[in-house]
């Protein structure tokens, strides 16, 4: 399905280096506003390093990333720090490992950086928190702390946590891979809901059956290249590529 919507963000030709290892070779997509894509592809295949670079958390060797027309980097040239950190602000990113911060309530976990980074009042901060963990299913745990929740509640809270900050595009690092199977359908819920929602998100994930089912399209990323991209269904049922046919029958697809 195409969401018709505007390119909210472009990535061109990126390249990311580790000394003289290069892990990515000039990556390119783009992604509509509206749209979810997934990234599927084998462990060391690059899945994790692209989402880094394009959240910003890793500096890129070479390339462009824009976000809705603004030049985060461009032919690997980085924009001022002001500028990155007024688009960095239009992205989100939900970790692996949920990296909430132990010490804080749910409720201080969402307010946190709505106070310190975007200046909202005590009470704004905690309205929009509130109505997000309803959202989730969460609202009454708003006074538990990160240690009394279970994995798949504690990633919510994490999804949570992004959303406060409003961003345009929510990019997801593997978000059920630490959860034990019984609780990665929680979290997918809430991911199908987002996408329903038409939430821009960018999802590097193991799970095929979502990856068809909820995504608009697919990267198949291997050895650091595009080997496959196209419609959820078409990639996922019918592979063009025989490394994405031999990566797919792993998972019984």
């Amino acid at each position: 399905m195409d969401s018709g919507g505007e390119t909210l963000l472009s990535v061109e030709n990126l390249r990311k280096s580790f000394g003289s290892n290069e892990v990515l070779h000039g990556v390119s997509f783009s992604l509509r506003k509206g749209e979810v894509m997934a990234v599927i592809g084998p462990s060391g295949g690059g899945k994790s390093t692209l989402l880094r670079c394009v959240v910003n958390l890793e500096a890129v060797s070479g390339g462009t990333i824009r976000v809705g027309g603004d030049a985060l980097v461009e032919n690997g040239v980085y924009a001022p720090p002001g500028v990155q950190r007024r688009i960095c602000l239009r992205i989100g990113l939900v970790f692996q490992q949920f990296n909430l911060f132990p010490h804080f309530s749910v409720l201080r976990n969402l307010t946190e950086a709505q106070r310190v980074v975007l200046h909202r009042s005590r009470e704004q901060a905690a309205s929009h928190a509130m109505d997000l963990l309803e959202k989730m299913g969460l609202a009454a745990k708003a006074d538990s702390y990160p240690c009394e929740l279970s994995g798949g509640q504690q990633q919510r809270v994490a999804i949570a946590r992004a959303l406060a900050l409003d961003p345009e595009v929510l990019f997801f690092d593997e978000p059920t891979s630490a959860l034990d199977p019984e609780l990665t359908g929680e979290v997918l819920k809430v991911i199908r809901d987002l996408a329903d929602e038409k939430m821009t998100m960018v999802v590097v994930t193991h799970e095929m059956a979502f990856a068809r089912d909820v995504s608009d399209r697919v990267l198949f990323l291997d050895g650091g290249v595009v080997a496959e991209e196209g419609a959820s269904r078409d990639v996922i049922d019918s592979p063009r590529n025989e490394r994405t046919r031999a990566f797919l029958r792993r998972f019984g697809s």
